[in-house]
């Protein structure tokens, strides 16, 4: 039976005893008295162990980050930082840390945070401090609140396979693994997946799961293993649907942050979410003096430019950049009209910061084998995909979101590996 109360709880619970467990976070050992800080999940406490407590010498043999069980009265105490402290009556060591700790958990005043590559050597430990506590916690609301909005609005949730027998998109950026016989591929995406249910008569399905990309970058944006979540729907006029649903997903999510952390400054969104082609984007940049390095694609800095526009025009965090060319969509998008050289795609900026690529699919068989052969692609490893569509198959479309781009952006962190976690890049492997 799990015994104790969590810190944050002990308030309630003055003038009586109480057990509680968690870290010691902080020691102060005197001649006489001991002052000690436990931290568990939820905040902190001081403990006050007394010469004359049975566990006085026990406690002298504590060190930081040990793993204790206290049990004692709650009293009231202004000089103690939450207003009450305990005071002990028994002490139990759960497991005692080695002395010397390999990165600080508390930082001394003024200190500064051990480097990035050393902190994720010792994940576990980096993870005790509560402000990356708390990037975790904020996940688990946001997807409290996305997961609200699927299930209110009818989407089904789906578990796609990792491993594929062909590549997802290009097939250029996949890691291929020894599957028995044969060459396998770690899922890019689950979009072929997310299609066969749409197939499959389910009309709204979502899945949360990871994604593999063998991308060379060293950028403060990618690793190679992230969390996606992906949504589809069925019987859709346009890429304009999903980008209506990913809305309400959103302000679902931000509400749920808000409405547990309000100390952070959350800003929800309102809709509808500022809408610019990508010709109309370029046209606002070069306006703006801001250089293009691609003619079909956003560069990182022209997203933050653009970002900077439409806060300024439209007081708006989120920007959905849409009608891709053909050189920046996929052989399954579909195309604005017949022989258009540009595509039902989008992808949505939050803070000048892509966090997700929606689009309707083309779901015609002849037209996918048509848009596939054009790339030069070969049709007999994308049967399995292409046959989905033979037997009836709604219009349909939807969205890949990176939610540690979100969590990132949203609590302002330097790098997405702060919002993963266990980082996985090129030279990132463990723990």
């Amino acid at each position: 039976m799990l015994t104790g109360i969590h810190t944050k709880d002990l308030k309630r619970e003055v003038g009586k005893s109480a057990t509680v467990q968690g870290f010691v976070h902080a020691l102060r050992i005197q001649s006489k008295i001991i002052f000690l800080i436990l931290r568990d999940i939820t905040g902190t406490v001081q403990v006050v162990i007394g010469a004359e407590s049975s566990e006085f010498e026990k406690a002298k043999g504590l060190s930081l980050e040990s793993a204790v069980r206290i049990m004692g009265k709650i009293v009231e105490a202004k000089q103690a930082p939450s207003g009450i402290e305990i005071q002990i009556q028994s002490l139990e060591i759960l497991s005692l840390a080695s002395p010397e700790l390999p990165i600080p958990i508390v930082a001394l005043k003024g200190g500064e945070e051990s480097e990035a590559p050393v902190r994720f050597d010792y994940r576990w430990l980096d993870l005790r401090k509560p402000e990356k506590a708390q990037i975790f916690k904020v996940w688990t609301e946001l997807e409290r609140g996305f997961r609200k909005y699927w299930l209110e609005n009818d989407y089904i949730q789906l578990y796609p396979p990792a491993l594929m027998n062909t590549a997802s998109e290009s097939g250029a950026e996949v890691f291929e693994v020894k599957y028995f016989d044969r060459k396998a591929y770690l899922a890019q995406s689950p979009q072929f997946y997310k299609q066969m249910g749409i197939a499959s008569g389910f009309e709204r399905v979502f899945m949360t799961g990871p994604v593999f990309r063998a991308e060379p970058s060293f950028t403060t944006r990618h690793v190679t293993e992230f969390t996606g979540w992906d949504f589809e729907l069925a019987f859709i006029e346009s890429h304009h649907d999903p980008m209506d649903q990913e809305e309400g997903m959103i302000i679902s999510g931000f509400e749920a942050v808000k409405s547990v952390f309000p100390e952070i400054k959350v800003e929800v969104p309102v809709r509808p979410f500022p809408r610019l082609t990508m010709l109309e984007a370029k046209k606002i940049l070069k306006e703006r003096g801001v250089a293009s390095a691609e003619e079909y694609d956003l560069s990182p800095e022209e997203e933050r430019a653009i970002y900077e526009y439409v806060k300024e025009k439209y007081n708006h965090d989120f920007v959905f950049i849409h009608e891709y060319h053909h050189s920046k969509s996929f052989f399954y998008h579909m195309r604005l009209s017949e022989n258009s050289d540009y595509y039902r795609r989008a992808d949505l900026l939050y803070k000048g910061l892509e966090i997700t690529t929606i689009a309707q699919r083309e779901h015609r068989p002849e037209i996918l084998e048509k848009q596939a052969k054009e790339r030069g692609m070969d049709i007999e490893p994308l049967r399995d995909y292409i046959n989905f569509f033979r037997f009836g198959c709604p219009p349909h479309g939807g969205g890949g979101i990176g939610p540690a781009r979100i969590v990132m952006k949203l609590l302002d962190l330097p790098n997405v590996r702060e919002a993963t976690y266990l980082p996985r890049d090129v030279k990132r492997l463990n723990p």
